[in-house]
């Protein structure tokens, strides 16, 4: 079963634009688990403009499911996830200014660096996951390092499919194919949507987990969180 982990940085941004605590972001974490989610993504930059560090602390004290935490491997970040001890913490490439995560890692000039991360992870038992783009290269590259799953950054199949879903299809299943060769867990994430993820998760169907936040959370403003959960778990099925 792929299961669905909900990016909750959405409504931390929608908190801090007025201050305060509305909308709550724990209590709409426990509601996207009541709901079905199976997990919940959050991604902590530098400058906090959406989940701060303490909103970090506090989902680990409440959280049932599973509890992922991406973002660039900085030392700030990996001192905080090793103190948090999440389920996941996904790597990402992004530089702090980053307004979302645009792209894989180049796992060749990264090898080394990755390796001592994932290492450093995995020594306190936390399952590691590495964003990266479908570029063989970087798959093979990436399992040299250790880890235990990557993620494929999927914004280049949801901008063709509209265009030609089959065209968008064929390098995502021929990176899933390699990853699932190379013996690595499968993530997918970034820009996937009611409109596009069943046809993903048809030709890809063993994969472990999407993790969706912005158009979950923009879907929700018309259909309610609780439905919305629903209609993303039925791409699932």
């Amino acid at each position: 079963m792929t299961k669905l982990s909900v990016n909750i940085n959405k409504i931390a941004t929608l908190r801090n634009a007025r201050g305060g605590n509305t909308p709550n972001v724990c209590q709409v974490a426990l509601d996207c688990e009541r709901f079905g989610a199976e997990g919940i993504t959050v991604h902590p930059r530098p400058d906090e403009r959406h989940i701060r560090r303490t909103d970090v602390w506090d989902l680990k004290s409440i959280l049932k499911t599973e509890f992922n935490i991406e973002g660039y491997p900085s030392a700030d970040f990996v001192n905080l996830v090793k103190s948090v001890r999440p389920h996941q913490v996904t790597l990402v490439p992004d530089p702090p200014d980053a307004i979302t995560s645009s792209a894989g890692w180049d796992t060749v000039s990264n090898l080394e660096f990755l390796k001592d991360v994932v290492a450093d992870f995995q020594s306190v038992g936390i399952r590691v996951s590495i964003f990266v783009d479908t570029d063989p290269k970087n798959i093979e590259y990436a399992a040299l390092t250790g880890t235990d799953r990557v993620e494929l950054y999927t914004e280049p199949y949801a901008t063709n499919y509209p265009k030609d879903r089959e065209e968008a299809i064929a390098p995502f299943l021929e990176a899933a194919k390699l990853a699932k060769k190379l013996g690595l867990g499968l993530n997918a994430g970034h820009d996937l949507s009611l409109e596009n993820l069943a046809y993903f998760h048809t030709h890809i169907p063993w994969i472990e987990e999407v993790s969706i936040g912005h158009a979950l959370i923009s879907d929700a403003l018309y259909f309610g969180l609780e439905d919305t959960i629903k209609r993303y778990k039925k791409q699932l099925e």
